[in-house]
């Protein structure tokens, strides 16, 4: 709910038509995400598109995310990622088919999060190429972190 909510939210601000283009690319991977909609979420990326997660190990092709995340969806499981403060831009050459944004996320387990990513005009719309999920840590508790991540697991 809170995802279909930003998505109106996002779309209801003024944009010029091919940023809105873009943001409607981005908007429905979170909808679709949210819905555990597996179709449409994975619609939203190019063939040869990569997703880099949170975790160290988490640079996936898109068939390996594909194969993660498929059986989270089949069981109705999704995520909401909950957008806000997204800055798109259109490259400024010629063909003008190559966009990235930023954008910062709100989510119920992880908190306040960023998501960035590169689009691509395809002959079927805007695609995501690449799309990349990062935790927020404030920069006076950067090397708490970092002492945890380097300690040895339990």
């Amino acid at each position: 709910m809170l995802a279909s909510l930003a998505a109106v939210l996002l779309l209801a601000l003024p944009a010029d038509p091919e940023t809105a283009a873009v943001e409607a690319a981005i908007d429905r991977m979170h909808a679709a995400a949210s819905a555990a909609d597996g179709p449409t979420y994975f619609a939203q990326f190019t063939a040869d598109a990569r997703f880099i997660g949170t975790d160290a190990t988490e640079h996936w092709p898109l068939a390996d995310f594909r194969a993660y995340a498929e059986p989270y969806f089949a069981r109705g499981r999704g995520w909401a990622y909950v957008p806000r403060d997204r800055v798109v831009t259109i490259a400024p050459i010629d063909c003008r088919c190559v966009a990235w944004f930023d954008e910062k996320l709100t989510n119920s387990a992880y908190g306040d999060l960023r998501g960035s990513g590169v689009l691509r005009l395809t002959d079927d719309g805007w695609k995501i190429e690449q799309y990349v999920l990062s935790l927020s840590v404030p920069n006076d508790r950067a090397g708490r972190v970092v002492e945890v991540i380097a300690a040895p697991a339990e």
